[in-house]
């Protein structure tokens, strides 16, 4: 076979790997948000949403089902939300968001990656307390007053709220996030959110020199490579 053939198989071979990771995310996702509340969509909010952006990312319905029926109780798995801490090259950060079923086998899976780079983990906030947990979330519209109005009337005052270029983005507390949707989507029946996420943001972001920037860049991905990881959140400039 020829090289063009190698690089599509090798470009099939990462899409697949990225397509894996997604469905193992959501369904984990799925899963705990069903456990922590009404395995139902329709009586769950924050299932109903989660489901929602699952198919949006088209992962396949007897994913997003076999994941309800496990938090029935179907198959015995029984997964929980982990949160590491940890600092990179320079002055960078990290906070890496799990979901699994080894605790054990996950640390050490975290761990093993920061050894590899001679960094470490922190303890318990020693890293998020110079991260804010927001809400975030990006449309187009041209209702922005309408839509400010109707978010302090239902009780929730943003904690950003910018608009450029025809996009509106506004942070809020996690807590708020349906409710602010459920305003959003009064005014604006199609919205499509460009951005539609729950996260820890940095307060301020740090510049790396090319060598740690380059450390750094291998940090993030063998942490991206673990399959228990869902999030990893970071203070690097020029990096997503």
């Amino acid at each position: 076979m020829g090289r063009a053939y190698e690089v599509r198989k090798a470009s099939i071979q990462k899409t697949g790997a990225i397509k894996a990771k997604t469905y193992s995310t959501f369904a984990k996702e799925i899963y705990l948000a069903a456990k922590k509340g009404v395995p139902e969509i329709e009586s769950n909010i924050f299932l109903k949403r989660i489901v929602e952006k699952a198919k949006k990312a088209q992962v396949p319905s007897d994913i997003i089902n076999r994941a309800i029926d496990k938090a029935k109780g179907v198959g015995g798995e029984d997964y929980h939300e982990v949160i590491y801490e940890g600092f990179g090259p320079g002055a960078s950060t990290l906070i890496i968001k799990t979901l699994t079923d080894n605790v054990n086998r996950t640390v050490g899976m975290v761990r093993a990656a920061f050894n590899k780079v001679h960094k470490s983990l922190g303890v318990n906030n020693s890293v998020a307390y110079n991260y804010d947990y927001l809400a975030l979330l990006a449309f187009k519209t041209n209702k922005e007053e309408e839509i400010f109005e109707g978010l302090l009337e239902a009780g929730i005052e943003p904690i950003e709220f910018e608009s450029a270029d025809g996009e509106l983005t506004i942070s809020v507390h996690p807590n708020d996030a349906n409710n602010a949707k459920d305003v959003i989507e009064s005014i604006e029946p199609n919205v499509e959110y460009e951005l539609d996420e729950v996260g820890m943001y940095p307060k301020n972001k740090v510049d790396l020199n090319a060598e740690d920037l380059e450390t750094f860049d291998k940090l993030y991905k063998m942490l991206d490579e673990i399959e228990d990881v869902t999030d990893i959140y970071h203070n690097v400039n020029g990096r997503d």
